[in-house]
């Protein structure tokens, strides 16, 4: 059920951008990602940090694209995202010693740091390329083609990442059980 409500707000931008535009689809999404944000409130009496900065950034990309009438305020949202996605996971292991992915999934599976460390890195590495990756396809291709990689592109990549992670995370733990 938490899957499928965080992807309302994209799945809501998307269908609002293929009927009307790219700026009521802003719209759409900012309200949205509060409706959701509320949701989370009242069922977890908390948001957590990822859900705060998405929303902070939705907000903030959102309110420029429409102010401005621009859209690329909301495509530079993408690349905000994933990069400050990509320094927290660096900065939390290396500057605070915090392994967020071995906080994530530690609970789950018992594997030595390194192995975290590595998971942690090819993270950070995932979110930084994705970021670039976002910028070429937003600034050099059509905004058809944009939000059609936003939407499927990057969802589908992050599927593909997160499915390769647990393959791998996955084969240290047997080798730790045996």
């Amino acid at each position: 059920m938490k899957q499928l409500v965080e992807f309302i707000p994209l799945i809501i931008f998307f269908a609002v951008y293929k009927t009307v535009d790219i700026y009521a689809a802003t719209g759409a999404l900012m309200a949205t990602t509060c409706i959701q944000m509320l949701f989370f409130w009242f069922k977890h009496k908390k948001l957590e940090k990822m859900h705060l900065i998405t929303l902070v950034l939705v907000i903030f990309f959102g309110g420029l694209t429409m102010f401005f009438q621009n859209d690329a305020f909301i495509k530079w949202k993408v690349t905000a995202v994933n990069g400050l996605f990509a320094i927290g996971l660096l900065v939390s292991r290396y500057g605070f010693g915090r392994n967020l992915i071995k906080q994530m999934l530690g609970k789950e599976m018992t594997l030595p740091d390194n192995i975290w460390d590595k998971a942690n890195v090819a993270w950070a590495l995932f979110f930084a390329v994705c970021g670039a990756l976002n910028v070429y396809v937003a600034f050099s291709l059509s905004q058809e083609v944009w939000v059609n990689f936003k939407v499927f592109g990057l969802l589908g990549l992050t599927l593909l990442f997160t499915f390769a992670t647990v393959i791998y995370l996955y084969r240290h733990q047997q080798t730790i059980e045996k």
